[in-house]
């Protein structure tokens, strides 16, 4: 009885981020829909630092709609890595969204890896794309690891194709806010039946705004339970 009021901390207050590994963001600036200002995204940097995060993935969405280049993206990775001198390792990757642009770039082998021979993908939120689950088979085929970006959000999944996902091989990455209620019940009921089979293999936060990032990871809202399970996911996997 006495568990069911056990009291229930932020993730700030946790302690998880002394540490961690943050291996999904958009802060990054003026690349996508992300960070818009080189000051923002250091101001997430120094606030990340404080929390104790070690490394940080950057990971610009590169799509139809906002069609990033791999060399575009490097030049600007590397202004952001001239005027950071902070204590965060930072790590350039992308975010690709399965759709014609990926097929391209995945065939000329012209993508950002997520540590070695990684690369994450998404999906719309609400369908599936065209030759979804050949795709994923194409990208091992050509000798990676997909790293499927936030599968809690993805409405149109159900409880076998999770199963499929994680037969194939394919890696899983929770985004924090879905566990804390940022993206509706849900996503939050979608992301504790992966947390409790184990399907997850890291975290991110999905960072596009410094106000969201502050506001959600100093809600007391994770469980005793929920804190141990995220507390594996939350280190380095590269």
């Amino acid at each position: 009885m006495f568990g069911l009021f056990q009291k229930k901390k932020s993730l700030l207050e946790s302690g998880l981020l002394h540490g961690a590994v943050d291996n999904h963001s958009h802060i990054l600036w003026g690349v996508d829909d992300g960070v818009r200002t080189q000051e923002e995204s250091l101001s997430i940097l120094a606030y990340l630092e404080e929390a104790g995060l070690t490394d940080l993935w950057l990971t610009p969405h590169t799509m139809e709609d906002v069609p990033n280049t791999t060399e575009g993206l490097k030049a600007r990775f590397a202004e952001l890595q001239a005027v950071y001198h902070g204590g965060i390792t930072l790590h350039l990757a992308s975010e690709y969204m399965i759709d014609t642009l990926f097929t391209q770039r995945l065939e000329a082998r012209d993508l950002l890896l997520h540590g070695t021979n990684k690369v994450l993908v998404e999906t719309s939120t609400w369908s599936p794309p065209v030759g979804f689950w050949e795709t994923l088979g194409d990208i091992m085929v050509s000798g990676y690891t997909p790293i499927l970006a936030h599968p809690e959000r993805y409405r149109y999944l159900e409880d076998k194709d999770y199963a499929r996902l994680h037969e194939m091989g394919v890696l899983m990455q929770l985004n924090l806010p879905s566990i804390i209620g940022h993206y509706g019940p849900g996503s939050v009921q979608r992301a504790m039946k992966l947390l409790d089979k184990g399907w997850y293999c890291m975290v991110g936060s999905d960072c596009h705004r410094s106000k969201v990032i502050r506001d959600w990871y100093s809600r007391p809202v994770l469980s005793k339970k929920i804190l141990a399970q995220l507390e594996p996911l939350m280190k380095p996997t590269f």
